[in-house]
């Protein structure tokens, strides 16, 4: 082939990639000045927001008593003015903000990283709690320390919790990034619009699935392969699925829900259940009930 030829393809194929219609819906258009999110400012700022709920497990391996308050600082700090340009860059690329002022949107976007910030304490006692689930329901665990640096499920679960308070200050398209980022390192996918309580763990966790309005107690343990996910979508006159509907499982206090069990649909699995390994689940299943698989 001559290089003439090479020329009219490439050319041929630049006039389809531009026509309009073959773009529809996948081109966003960016304006000039507006900053884009990054996935790597959005790693950095998870890896901060761990340092400081974790301190001496992630970040600066020098600290102590004596400097801990210093070195949360400078973590805040940086956490606070990376926090601030990702969330104006979500509510740019998402066309949320109030005015398209760039003062006004960085002033929204300074006052919901504040918010966040707010919330890192009580992010820690709850993040706490995980830990200790984790540790005693696991027999090979050897200290908080192994959970804290080791395992995928607070590693998932941190992250779940970081995006999940940053959905409810309504910060558009960040929260979604950072679950789908310990998604693809650990397998665990969980939607950050999930209500999940204190003392919740995931054994190994490898291939887990929870949806968008599913709901989660106190002190519930999942294991590998288990989906909260949702049966077939009711849909609208022009045959596109209703969005933010309520269908995932509500999951009540004290729940085991064991390996690749299949939970679907807007169900209520009750305060003490336990659920076997390798079912499908499509019914309510009563408090303290034990279900499995039938011989």
């Amino acid at each position: 082939m001559t290089s003439s030829n090479h020329t009219l393809i490439l050319t041929e194929v630049v006039k389809e990639l531009s026509d309009s219609k073959s773009y529809q819906g996948l081109f966003h258009q960016h304006n000039d000045g507006e900053p884009l999110p990054s996935a790597k400012v959005l790693k950095n700022i998870i890896e901060l927001a761990r340092s400081v709920i974790f301190p001496g497990y992630f970040g600066n391996s020098t600290i102590n008593s004596q400097t801990i308050s210093y070195h949360i600082g400078v973590n805040l700090e940086k956490l606070f003015n990376l926090l601030t340009e990702q969330i104006q860059a979500g509510l740019c690329f998402s066309h949320t903000s109030e005015d398209k002022d760039e003062n006004k949107c960085r002033e929204k976007a300074s006052s919901l990283a504040a918010k966040f910030i707010s919330k890192l304490p009580e992010m820690r006692r709850v993040l706490a709690t995980d830990v200790e689930a984790a540790y005693y329901g696991d027999p090979a665990a050897t200290g908080f320390g192994e959970i804290i640096s080791c395992y995928p499920a607070i590693r998932a679960i941190s992250n779940y919790r970081i995006a999940h308070e940053l959905l409810l200050l309504g910060v558009p398209l960040i929260p979604r990034i950072i679950t789908e980022m310990a998604h693809s390192e650990t397998g665990i996918d969980i939607h950050p619009g999930a209500k999940i309580g204190d003392h919740f763990t995931i054994d190994h966790g490898t291939g887990v699935v929870i949806g968008a309005t599913s709901i989660i107690g106190n002190n519930v343990k999942l294991y590998q392969g288990v989906t909260l996910g949702a049966k077939s979508f009711p849909l609208d006159d022009d045959g596109n699925p209703i969005k933010g509907i309520p269908r995932h499982p509500i999951i009540g206090n004290n729940v085991v829900i064991y390996s690749n069990a299949t939970i679907l649909g807007r169900i209520t699995i009750g305060e003490g259940a336990t659920v076997g390994g390798n079912i499908w689940v499509t019914e309510d299943v009563e408090p303290d009930a034990r279900i499995v698989q039938k011989k």
